[in-house]
């Protein structure tokens, strides 16, 4: 069991990482599904990130109504175009750098509405 001095329990032996809002086991966690999904009106959304990230930005991608292996093909060739590296958690697919306009051109391609959302 591990705890964190500002958060509370982080990782359980029994459950392993625990969600820092909401305290469930993160494969059980209500809240990352709750504030991560955007309602599905058809529109991909292409942000931002670099909160938690030690200032390492990433260009996240919200609202594709696809299926877990269908998200891991499309993050696979969206990461080759990219070149770089890559992820799907929750839903989103998180691709490694500032890359929004590439993502977008290639999203248009195939068809999806894109909107870059955030500053």
């Amino acid at each position: 069991m591990k705890l964190n001095k500002n958060k509370g329990l982080v990782y359980s032996s029994e459950f392993g990482e625990i969600c820092h809002s909401c305290g469930n086991p993160v494969k059980k966690c209500i809240c990352i599904k709750s504030i991560s999904r955007l309602p599905e009106d058809g529109i991909v959304r292409i942000g931002r990130q670099t909160k938690g990230r030690k200032g390492a930005g990433v260009s996240i991608i919200i609202g594709l109504s696809l299926n877990e292996n269908e998200l891991k093909d499309l993050a696979r060739q969206l990461k080759q175009k990219c070149g770089t590296g890559g992820t799907v958690k929750s839903g989103n697919i998180e691709i490694q750098g500032n890359h929004r306009e590439l993502l977008k051109q290639e999203l248009t391609k195939l068809g999806y509405t894109v909107k870059l959302a955030g500053g």
